[in-house]
């Protein structure tokens, strides 16, 4: 017995031995260590910080190229389209351009490689916006505005409706990416545009003496940060444009340009936000952003 006690203590002495030194060098019997984590560095576009987050932003066309891939692999990335253009007419009571397409998610696997990155520009009044691209996420462009010759287009999110009887309707967004654009009114000297269509919702339909405010975008500041163009807030459709002088105009947010009064060109998109242009004039061109832990 006296033998068999010496040899049981030995034993779990020698046990608990090689436990604390796996412990100690930074390996563990659940697992690995958070000492011996590796995480991911990548260049490319302009770099800044949210605590263990760092994140890469590209205003242009770029490359993101990732030099280590890191115990993790996954970044989240946004990508937003080029914003449409407001409908193209002499008379200016068009509807407001589509915002430029946007998707975005986390957990999107990358190797060591270089990623080319595609910025899509605002639309001319008048034009769709450019399509955005990361890797094998693409993004369309906003579709431009109707006006008294053609019908509003379809995009990332969909050009409002002119105020003829004509080109009325709203064009479609594409699911997903972006809502529909709102439709126009129109009726002798009662004539107003639709706002087009936002990544976060519909753009809204003209009524009598009312044009189409375009419809909302997102915020993305409470993932990516608010140091970011327009605080984060990206994808509002342009605003519509009206008939008539003493009734102000139609609102626009999240980057889009607001509608004019008749006789005028509303405002463009903001750049960078993938905003539609407000009736008249262009849309805002768009951004690519990617986030993943560095710490």
């Amino acid at each position: 017995m006296k033998k068999l006690g010496a040899f049981l203590f030995s034993f779990l002495f020698l046990a608990a031995s090689i436990c604390s030194a796996a412990t100690l060098s930074g390996v563990k019997l659940s697992g690995v260590s958070a000492r011996s984590a590796t995480y991911m560095e990548a260049t490319g576009g302009t770099v800044s910080f949210d605590g263990n987050y760092k994140i890469h932003t590209f205003l242009t066309d770029g490359t993101f190229t990732v030099t280590t891939l890191g115990n993790i692999g996954t970044v989240e990335y946004l990508v937003v389209a080029g914003g449409g253009g407001g409908g193209l007419s002499a008379e200016h009571f068009t509807g407001g351009g589509g915002a430029g397409g946007i998707l975005t998610a986390s957990g999107f696997p990358v190797t060591a490689q270089a990623y080319s990155i595609t910025v899509g520009a605002g639309g001319v009044a008048g034009s769709n916006g450019g399509g955005s691209s990361f890797s094998t996420i693409s993004t369309l462009g906003g579709g431009y505005g109707g006006d008294s010759t053609n019908a509003a287009n379809s995009g990332g999110s969909g050009g409002g409706g002119e105020s003829s009887t004509v080109n009325l309707s709203g064009a479609s967004g594409t699911a997903g990416q972006g809502y529909a654009g709102g439709d126009g009114y129109g009726a002798p000297g009662d004539r107003f545009g639709g706002g087009g269509g936002g990544a976060g919702g519909l753009g809204v339909d003209a009524v009598s003496n009312v044009a189409g405010d375009g419809g909302i975008g997102i915020d993305a500041s409470t993932s990516f940060g608010s140091g970011l163009p327009n605080s984060g807030l990206f994808g509002g459709g342009g605003g519509g444009s009206m008939y008539i002088t003493d009734n102000g105009t139609s609102h626009a947010s999240y980057g889009g340009g607001a509608g004019s009064t008749y006789a005028a060109i509303g405002d463009a998109g903001t750049a960078n936000t993938g905003g539609g242009g407000g009736g008249g004039a262009a849309g805002g061109s768009g951004i690519v952003i990617i986030r993943y832990q560095f710490q």
